[in-house]
């Protein structure tokens, strides 16, 4: 019986071992950003784990102790570590003694491989065995042109010829259709990582249709999004959702967390957010970053759940992980935020992206050797964004061409970038450091970065902590946000100074003003666990959904824009319906504008209900607009009933927490008609002016607003008095003189003299005529000189 317990433990440990592998296979290409990455069972246990942790490359030590407990500690575990390490050398031969004894067992007991068939049927195979002159330790397709799988059953085969199958012809079949679908999908593949042409991205979609009809998983998993978001295949809900449920039956965390998104948004089947929360937590389960996120956001916010801060902590904290252990030094892709509803509304406003004509211009100046167009355009594909794809072989030339123009921060970037390393640029710290230091000498802050960098991890020099700590400084000093960083790191580690949690906080604060990503990061991690701060869970889980969104499923964003400028808007709101689960309170807003815009997708009765959902959900995140929308709806009844009162919270909210002008003038509306609220206009005529002060664009509907409210005003008024008793009290004699009445008269007259006076002369402009004349017709003028009738 103990045999057997221990034989039992060492197979749930070899399983485990092998599903953490099988978890940990993951593709390489970037267009899977959405579907994620799957995390292994180790890797989220190591996330709650309360070790050290990674802070801008540094370790991340355990807070929460002070020096002098530190010390303490250590001479107590100094003495500790004697006894356990006597304790942990028995322990380890005493396991390895039992290992070993139980994989004999294991071997011993383990069922021998049968012959199927041939010349030795029943036999068992005999390992190894040998064949054409070649020993082989398992079974072989080697001889045969079917493929199918052989052993030989005693060792020299040529002698004895005894064989037999070491599968049945099903099986068989079966592992080469899977070969089949393999190569298959590796073939189509191949040709989607190797392309930027749509029409050769279509044809790989083909490749992986087929590998996906032969129930190949992974091209199950790509073709299922594609027809979910309509990526170079045809949009098909109900086909995505067939696959997703397959995939969700065979185990998939993406197939899982896909079946979810479809749940919880309603498409192609009823909503249902418990099913949803469902299969986000299977999918989150099973490592699914997607489904960590947005099992984040629902806990963050309450959505189908109670909330729960430190649940969303949880979830937030372990994508915010890998997303931090992605950025490299170059930093990673710039994530474009753009907002549909304020392109409509703001026609002339700059959406971020650069016109094509205008890149034109910038190339056709870096062409003739402007400096700064050439540094510009480099950064500009170094990260990508603005509507430009990051193309580091560009980016590269660029650089080079302004370095050689002497250009210091051309120089810092191509240190960077030869720190990094590339595809287009092998990886060199010897150049690296050649490149850091032209640009350091002429004070440029990169190269003072980057040599503080190369000092503090010894990359082409010995470490040096004295000098990384005086060149992060110099850096830090001119705003530069990598400095800043690193010069926070090395004061939260206490390298080469004295620990300091107040100047970390101090410098990583400085770092966030500026955008980094780390920053936001470290940040988290110090409001997470009370470090130098007092512990806070909701500034931590609002600094790490920041940090989370900058993943790289980010890269959804453009292209959901771009389909929808393509025209294509039910594409582009499905993938912005994803991304909103998410939290994307751009997603949000953006799902909720083509919603409202009667987005053909659903029916047309629930367009106005899923955009009032979330615009709800942006206003919930500080989208100003999107709480105007929420008055907006409640005032005219979409997607809900006609209610005044929640119209008139949702402009005072809008006018009191963002000081927005088109609120101001909605409750200066509702107070003039006594909508929601009593009738008031004073209180009118005050919000009108505070519109007309928060924004120049209100100053005209102001002005009309108020001479239309004083018309009102002085109706009202002389509706309120009694005209009869005004002129009773009215004394004339008093008023205009004992004589008024010769006055008016004499008034009177005047006025009647002057209308006889000028009728009179109309009458003497008239020419009469001599005598009696025949009538002569007037000729018509031509038509084109025809008085205006």
């Amino acid at each position: 019986m103990g045999h057997r317990a221990r034989l039992a433990l060492l197979l749930c440990l070899a399983v485990l071992w092998a599903a953490g592998l099988a978890a940990a296979d993951e593709e390489g290409n970037q267009d899977e950003s959405l579907e994620s990455k799957t995390l292994s069972a180790e890797d989220q246990v190591k996330d709650h784990s309360t070790g050290t942790r990674v802070v801008a490359g540094q370790i991340f030590l355990e807070s929460g102790k002070s020096d002098s407990q530190s010390e303490d500690e250590e001479n107590f575990h100094s003495q500790e570590e004697e006894k356990e390490n006597s304790l942990e050398e028995l322990n380890s031969l005493e396991m390895s003694n039992l290992l070993n004894k139980d994989l004999e067992e294991a071997e011993m007991q383990s069922p021998v491989l049968t012959a199927i068939g041939g010349t030795a049927d029943g036999e068992p195979c005999h390992f190894p065995f040998l064949f054409m002159e070649k020993e082989y330790a398992e079974c072989t397709a080697d001889g045969r042109e079917d493929g199918r799988l052989w052993c030989a059953t005693t060792y020299d085969y040529k002698k004895d010829q005894k064989w037999g199958f070491c599968e049945t012809e099903e099986q068989s079949n079966k592992r080469r259709q899977m070969q089949e679908a393999e190569d298959v999908y590796q073939t189509g593949m191949k040709i989607l990582n190797e392309s930027s042409k749509k029409a050769q991205k279509k044809e790989a979609y083909q490749y992986l249709l087929k590998a996906a009809d032969m129930n190949h998983t992974k091209a199950m998993e790509k073709v299922s999004y594609a027809f979910l978001f309509g990526d170079y295949l045809k949009q098909n809900i109900q086909s995505s959702k067939e696959l997703f449920e397959k995939l969700t039956e065979e185990g998939s965390p993406k197939g899982q967390m896909a079946l979810g998104f479809l749940y919880a948004s309603g498409l192609g089947v009823n909503s249902s957010q418990a099913k949803a929360l469902v299969y986000y937590t299977f999918g989150a389960l099973g490592g699914n970053l997607i489904a960590h996120m947005i099992l984040g956001y629902r806990y963050w916010v309450g959505i189908g759940v109670l909330p729960s801060c430190e649940s969303a902590l949880t979830h937030y904290r372990l994508v915010a992980n890998h997303v931090a252990s992605d950025i490299s030094l170059t930093g990673g892709t710039v994530v474009q935020r753009i907002r549909l509803a304020d392109e409509v509304e703001n026609p002339g406003m700059a959406s971020g992206m650069l016109e094509d004509d205008l890149i034109q211009y910038y190339q056709f100046l870096a062409e003739k050797g402007d400096v700064q167009a050439q540094v510009g355009l480099g950064q500009l594909h170094l990260h990508g964004g603005r509507g430009v794809e990051q193309n580091h072989q560009r980016a590269f030339e660029y650089f080079n061409q302004a370095a050689n123009a002497g250009n210091s921060h051309a120089m810092a970037f191509l240190g960077k970038m030869y720190s990094e390393g590339s595809d287009v640029v092998p990886q060199s710290n010897e150049t690296a450091l050649q490149y850091f230091k032209k640009a350091a000498d002429m004070g440029n802050p990169v190269g003072q970065s980057g040599l503080g960098m190369a000092y503090l991890y010894g990359r082409g020099v010995p470490v040096n902590y004295e000098l990384a700590l005086k060149y992060f400084q110099k850096a830090a000093e001119q705003g530069w946000v990598d400095g800043q960083l690193q010069l926070g790191s090395m004061y939260y580690n206490g390298i080469g100074v004295k620990r300091d949690y107040k100047q970390a906080l101090k410098y990583f604060n400085l770092a966030s003003q500026g955008g980094h990503i780390l920053a936001f990061y470290n940040l988290a991690q110090m409001h997470a666990t009370g470090t130098g701060v007092m512990r806070s869970c909701h500034t931590a889980v609002e600094l790490f959904k920041n940090v989370c969104e900058r993943g790289r499923w980010s890269e959804r964003l453009m292209t959901a824009y771009n389909s929808y400028k393509d025209g294509d808007s039910n594409s582009a709101v499905v993938q912005y319906l994803l991304l909103a689960e998410q939290g994307y309170e751009v997603a949000q807003s953006n799902a909720a504008f083509i919603f409202d815009q009667k987005a053909s997708i659903v029916e047309e009765n629930e367009t106005y209900p899923r955009a009032l959902l979330h615009w709800n959900r942006a206003a919930s995140q500080g989208y100003t607009v999107a709480r105007i929308k929420l008055g907006d709806y409640h005032f005219y009844g979409f997607g809900t009933d006609v209610d005044y009162e929640t119209a008139f919270i949702h402009y005072r909210l809008a006018s009191e927490q963002q000081h927005s002008a088109q609120a101001m003038f909605n409750l200066g509306y509702m107070h003039e008609k006594g909508l929601g609220i009593k009738q008031d206009l004073h209180l009118a005529k005050r919000f009108y002016d505070m519109a007309a002060e928060a924004s120049p664009d209100a100053q005209v509907p102001v002005f009309l607003a108020l001479c239309k409210l004083r018309v009102i005003y002085s109706l009202q008024y002389v509706r309120e008095i009694n005209i009869r008793e005004v002129f009773s009290h009215v004394d004339m004699d008093q008023l205009l003189g004992p004589e008024w009445d010769l006055y008016l008269m004499t008034i009177i007259a005047l006025l009647l003299g002057t209308i006889i006076a000028y009728r009179q002369r109309q009458h003497q402009a008239i020419p009469r005529p001599a005598g009696l004349r025949p009538a002569v017709p007037q000729q018509e003028p031509p038509p084109e000189h025809q008085p205006p009738q």
